[in-house]
């Protein structure tokens, strides 16, 4: 029996603590063609408790530094909205992978670096307005380097929190907050974690419980399954969210501390052979998806314009869904996926949710029929969240002094005319100006702020 189903009667006990639903948006999002186009003004203010920004690298000195051309612009348009939802928490994601290697085995190698990165991460999370950093730790023991990253991994987590404790005290701010990306394969947390050394010192932990399976597989498997399937064995009997959950409370993270990766988005598969079922013969992705152009996954809007022709059919082992029209087979989640896993969370006394990611959703409402971000929507409601307010509080900013700009207009941003120095935030008929870097000017092509 599902765990959520035998301890139900908790679930009302524990909503309270379930209290985070945080959302991933990527920077690359921004080079989609059309209606897949995605920036910060696309952001609702009141949809998510925390937005974490990806991604930010490290450069040779050991400092942050920035991956796109216009990041910093990006930065300014993000952390505005915290003048229209004050609640609002905004986090920078540093590392990931370059060239297969993490930028962290440099950072963690002496104390030293870890103090120059440290001084760098205060510096720019406060020069940005950020809430926070998430540590994309992706993995340096995984990806070829010395197995005591595993410690100096800890180290830097207790450096930065001691300096964020530290830095709080001396400028009389609040805290800047810790998080961090982690692992759910079995195989790579026993090999990257401390894990009861790093997580009373982590605000919350990402677990990515997403990418079990993928067109890398030689059959047909789900990218986020709940429980095992009844034809797992062997290593893939531990490639689900329930035995990676299990893993990290066992390793002592606590419960409250473990937010529970949703993706927004399915992996993909090219089916050889007539059978179409789960475990089907597979050879490679599916056909790219048109909006985000990448082999072997697509988006929840995608795959809502490839349900209506498709035969959809629910997996009960794993309490997901697939879908196979012609030799493409996809694993994705629905809003009823969506639920479920929320069910699950909340049971465990989970911190809450974190998707994966906001612009794969479909956040403009044109793809689902079901209203703009269904899926995070989905989980919103069903982590018990209040109902999101209907009208804007009045923002902290300047007003609009064109009057009406923004009446019948959707919500985003849009050049001023008058002073191309400035631009127009639009959100639920509010105007908002706002006013680009010194030297810089708004170009309505790339909404964004840009050298004239």
């Amino acid at each position: 029996m599902k765990l959520f189903t035998v301890v139900g009667v908790l679930l009302t006990l524990h909503i309270v603590s379930s209290s985070k639903l945080v959302c991933h948006m990527t920077n690359w999002a921004q080079y989609r063609p059309g209606g897949g186009r995605f920036t910060p003004g696309n952001i609702d203010p009141f949809l998510c408790t925390h937005v974490i920004y990806a991604l930010a690298t490290i450069n040779s000195f050991n400092q942050i530094t920035t991956i796109e051309w216009n990041d910093e612009q990006q930065f300014a348009q993000l952390n505005a909205l915290k003048r229209i939802n004050p609640d609002l928490k905004t986090l920078l994601a540093v590392g990931g992978n370059v060239n297969g290697m993490s930028p962290f085995i440099g950072v963690v190698s002496t104390p030293q670096n870890r103090a120059a990165f440290i001084r760098s991460t205060i510096s720019y999370l406060r020069t940005h307005n950020f809430d926070g950093i998430n540590l994309a730790w992706e993995y340096p023991a995984h990806n070829g380097s010395p197995l005591d990253d595993k410690r100096r991994f800890t180290m830097l987590v207790q450096e930065m929190d001691k300096a964020f404790v530290d830095d709080a005290k001396d400028t009389r701010k609040t805290q800047l907050l810790l998080a961090a990306n982690v692992a759910s394969s079995r195989p790579v947390i026993e090999r990257a974690y401390e894990v009861n050394q790093i997580a009373s010192h982590l605000d919350f932990i990402n677990v990515m419980t997403y990418d079990y399976h993928g067109h890398w597989d030689a059959v047909t498997s789900h990218n986020s399954p709940l429980y095992r399937s009844s034809m797992d064995a062997g290593s893939q009997y531990h490639l689900n969210i329930n035995a990676t959950i299990s893993l990290w409370l066992a390793l002592g993270a606590p419960a409250n501390k473990l937010l529970l990766g949703l993706p927004s988005y399915g992996r993909t598969f090219r089916l050889s052979t007539g059978n179409s079922g789960l475990g089907a013969p597979a050879n490679g992705p599916a056909d790219a998806g048109p909006y985000t152009r990448t082999p072997g996954f697509w988006s929840y809007y995608e795959i809502c314009s490839f349900l209506p022709g498709a035969i959809s059919a629910w997996i009960p082992d794993q309490e997901v869904p697939y879908a196979t029209y012609g030799s493409a087979w996809v694993g994705y989640d629905d809003p009823l996926s969506f639920s479920t896993k929320v069910q699950y969370l909340t049971a465990l006394g989970l911190g809450g949710a974190h998707v994966w990611t906001l612009d794969m959703d479909d956040f403009s409402g044109s793809f689902c029929s079901a209203g703009a971000y269904p899926l995070i929507n989905t989980a919103r409601l069903a982590m018990g969240f209040p109902p999101k307010p209907t009208t804007t509080p009045a923002p902290t900013t300047t007003r609009d002094p064109v009057t009406g700009f923004c009446h019948g207009r959707p919500d985003g941003l849009y050049a001023n005319e008058a002073d191309r120095t400035t631009f127009f935030q639009c959100f639920q008929g509010n105007t908002v100006l706002h006013r680009c870097q010194p030297g810089l000017v708004f170009w309505d092509s790339c909404k964004c702020c840009n050298w004239p």
